[in-house]
């Protein structure tokens, strides 16, 4: 009876294809159970185990193969990147096209579509693998050992770069270039001999005329016949990070090997070094990167040697780096206008006012005596690279201190205050010390710390001012006590700075978040500034004239020029309360995620 069933429920559906399977033992399942009540052995069994999940997701799986087999996908075109590359020159050859072909023109532009395209064009070709030539039998016992290299180029760069010997004509590999084709397929190394380029003998050629050859393909497949290198160099693959503390242009560079592979910087970028086995050119990635391949920049010798060689060409050996007396006076220019201004009137407007004053005129003086006494600032133009590492501060460690930069007038005072008042619980200044006399309604450690000048010349002898100076015959000064004061107690402090200080508030201790405030442009300062007031030597709070804004300006421009590397953010000042709201973001980033500081604040820490 059992082979009738059978032969019952088989006939009608052997040709149902995956279908037939899963009918089959949907009618076995039914006749099974019908046999439940007639007490037939092994029924139960055979029930339970043809219901089973785990045989009916295997029979799934079973259907969807056979359907894949009898119904797999075909590409409809081999070449859709060149497909796309046609869509955009047809939309960009209309003008007046709609929003939804900018759209499609936005979207065919994204590099992951072009990837997947290109992905697509690979394995609609079944290009998935070169095909290598055949080895020549006829090859001559005294021909040195060559090898065959096969890169498969996809619009890349090769990433290596090449020289000749000027007295044999030999082509060789002078480097490669760390996360380039060359470097990850492993088959290329600095010093190999080329040989053959795709069949092309390349002895005697220029290394221009070699590139051209390596150009000629842009994608598929590149064959080279190299003389391996011996004795391969090691490679000091050190991950090292730096911030850049000068701009440099490889296009403006006629020292560098290769001006293609050349990385630009500018003051304040990070750059992660790869590579340090050249003595003369590293090789580095700028942060952040989304790319694989390196370039090459100057090592931090060689950087050095490009400044001191500038130094040279100069009539004074400060010129140019930093800025002088000169130009330190020429920055604060609005300020210096007179002398003669009466001292309560400043402090009427901000009783900051009177200690920006006299620090710029005071800290000057130590200068004059250049080239003598300026080896510190110079040290600090020609330390072309500074070591850093990615800080977090963690919940029991001190806020770091906030040190506002910018040219008088800008509003870096305002931005202060507007802070402080507005969240006084977690926001304090600095209080300043002065050898000045208290007013009425001043009490020492509030307004001012009132000290003796022998006192306070005392502290600037040891060093305890990160900023001092001298106005009207009495002194002042922001002391790093006072300082540790305000952090110790759990608050943010919060102080305004001039460039002078930069190095003073840049301690392992401090850890100085500094932000620039920058004027915007100066048709947008006009706008913005004419309902506003400006405190200057003769006025307290007279309107802002055009000279006013012309010299925040240059200043402001001076002020990048020499200092940009030290910047932690830039916020325009444009609108004040946007600024003040972009203030609040900004310290709460530089409190509450990673930064970047340098290497010498964490190992100050680990050594204390």
């Amino acid at each position: 009876m059992r082979q009738a069933v059978e032969a019952q429920v088989l006939s009608p559906y052997c040709e149902l294809g995956e279908q037939g399977l899963r009918q089959i033992l949907t009618d076995v399942v039914e006749e099974v159970r019908r046999t439940l009540n007639q007490d037939i052995d092994g029924t139960e069994i055979l029930h339970s185990l043809l219901n089973a999940p785990w045989l009916q997701s295997l029979l799934k799986m079973y259907e969807c193969l056979q359907r894949y087999l009898r119904e797999s996908p075909a590409p409809v075109l081999d070449y859709t990147s060149d497909l796309s590359f046609q869509l955009l020159i047809d939309i960009k050859a209309f003008p007046g096209c709609s929003e939804e072909a900018k759209e499609l023109d936005r979207l065919l532009r994204q590099p992951h579509l072009q990837a997947l395209l290109s992905a697509h064009d690979t394995v609609a070709q079944k290009n998935y693998e070169p095909v290598l030539p055949p080895m020549s039998d006829d090859v001559p016992d005294e021909e040195e050992a060559t090898r065959i290299v096969c890169l498969v180029k996809n619009k890349q760069p090769l990433g290596a770069t090449i020289k000749r010997n000027e007295i044999t004509g030999e082509i060789f590999v002078a480097r490669v270039i760390h996360g380039g084709l060359a470097d990850r397929s492993g088959l290329l190394h600095a010093g190999d001999r080329i040989i053959e380029v795709n069949g092309f003998p390349v002895n005697g050629l220029e290394p221009e005329q070699v590139i051209q050859v390596v150009q000629a393909r842009a994608q598929g497949t590149i064959i080279f016949k190299v003389v391996p290198i011996t004795d391969r160099p090691i490679h000091n693959h050190t991950m090292l990070y730096v911030r850049a503390m000068v701009d440099y242009n490889p296009q403006q560079d006629p020292t560098i090997p290769c001006t293609d592979a050349g990385v630009g910087f500018r003051k304040g970028d990070v750059l992660e070094i790869v590579d340090q086995t050249d003595a003369l050119w590293w090789q580095a990635k700028k942060l952040p990167s989304n790319v694989t391949c390196a370039g090459l920049i100057p090592s931090s010798n060689l950087l050095k040697r490009k400044q001191r060689d500038l130094l040279s060409y100069q009539p004074h050996t400060c010129i140019h780096i930093l800025s002088t007396v000169e130009e330190e006076e020429d920055l604060m220019a609005i300020d210096e206008k007179c002398v003669e201004a009466d001292e309560e009137a400043f402090e009427s407007a901000g009783f900051r006012h009177s200690l920006r004053l006299c620090r710029r005129r005071f800290q000057s003086t130590p200068q004059i005596s250049c080239p003598a006494k300026c080896s510190n600032n110079c040290n600090i133009a020609l330390n072309c690279y500074e070591e850093v590492v990615r800080y977090q501060r963690s919940s029991s460690d001190l806020y770091r201190l906030i040190a506002l930069l910018g040219p008088s007038g800008v509003g870096v005072n305002e931005l202060r205050r507007r802070l402080i008042e507005m969240d006084p619980d977690t926001f304090q200044g600095a209080v300043p010390y002065t050898t000045r006399a208290p007013k009425g309604y001043e009490e020492s450690g509030r307004e001012y710390h009132f000290t003796s000048r022998e006192v306070f010349e005392n502290m600037v002898y040891k060093s305890r001012f990160l900023e001092y100076g001298e106005y009207k015959g009495n002194l002042y000064g922001t002391s790093r006590e006072a300082v540790r004061d305000v952090l110790n107690s759990g608050k943010i402090c919060v102080i305004d700075i001039e460039p002078n200080a930069i190095q003073a508030v840049r301690t392992h201790d401090l850890r100085a978040y500094i932000i620039y405030v920058k004027p915007p442009p100066l048709e947008q300062l006009r706008e913005t500034r004419k309902d506003s007031y400006i405190t200057t030597d003769y006025y307290v709070n007279r309107p802002f004239k055009d000279e006013d804004l012309q010299e925040m300006e240059e200043a402001s421009r001076k002020l990048e020029f020499h200092y940009a590397q030290f910047f932690d953010c830039v916020i325009v000042n444009s609108e004040l309360q946007e600024s003040c709201d972009q203030l609040l973001d900004t310290i709460r980033k530089a409190q509450d995620e990673p930064q970047w500081v340098p290497t010498n604040w964490i190992r100050s820490t680990a050594d204390s």
